[in-house]
């Protein structure tokens, strides 16, 4: 089984709000993502934090958890979509909620890598998604020294004009 987790728990400062509802193509960015997981993975969980009820409302999702400790970072709402999953996946790929254009071709190449976790970069910088595997000892270092699979870069928005920009 492979399991999938969009890290979606921020705040959106930079932003000015709740990114994770913002409009691409009739849709908010946080459903692109969970679509591009679930074409590729057998069970996905969406990890919310910051606004969690404004998107529950504002968003289809199916599997949601919301982490509580999520001001503490991105670790600690990877730690939550994992526990969410359980034991049960052979392989977890994890994306974050503001990359609109991740493919399904994205995500198998990172799988095919086979390490205990492995990670897209672009130019040799970390990007998404990363994969990991059952028996992987996941710790922020670990994540940092992933093997890399060079697949260039995956817009992301961090700001209204970086979304504005995928539109153009």
């Amino acid at each position: 089984m492979t399991g999938g987790i969009v890290l979606a728990a921020g705040e959106g400062r930079r932003f000015g709000g709740p990114k994770q509802l913002a409009q691409l193509d009739g849709r908010p960015l946080v459903e692109h993502v969970a679509a591009a997981l679930r074409a590729a993975c057998d069970r996905v969980v969406v990890v919310l934090g910051a606004h969690a009820d404004e998107v529950l409302a504002g968003a289809r999702l199916d599997d949601v958890v919301v982490c509580p400790d999520w001001a503490e970072g991105t670790f600690a709402s990877l730690r939550c979509g994992l526990a969410a999953l359980g034991d049960e996946p052979d392989a977890v790929v994890v994306a974050l909620g503001d990359q609109p254009s991740l493919s399904r071709e994205r995500i198998d190449a990172v799988l095919a890598a086979g390490a205990p976790i492995a990670r897209a970069t672009d130019g040799g910088a970390p990007s998404h998604p990363v994969v990991i595997r059952r028996g992987a000892r996941v710790t922020p270092e670990a994540l940092r020294a992933a093997a890399g699979v060079e697949l260039g870069p995956l817009a992301d928005v961090d700001t209204r004009e970086q979304l504005d920009a995928l539109t153009a």
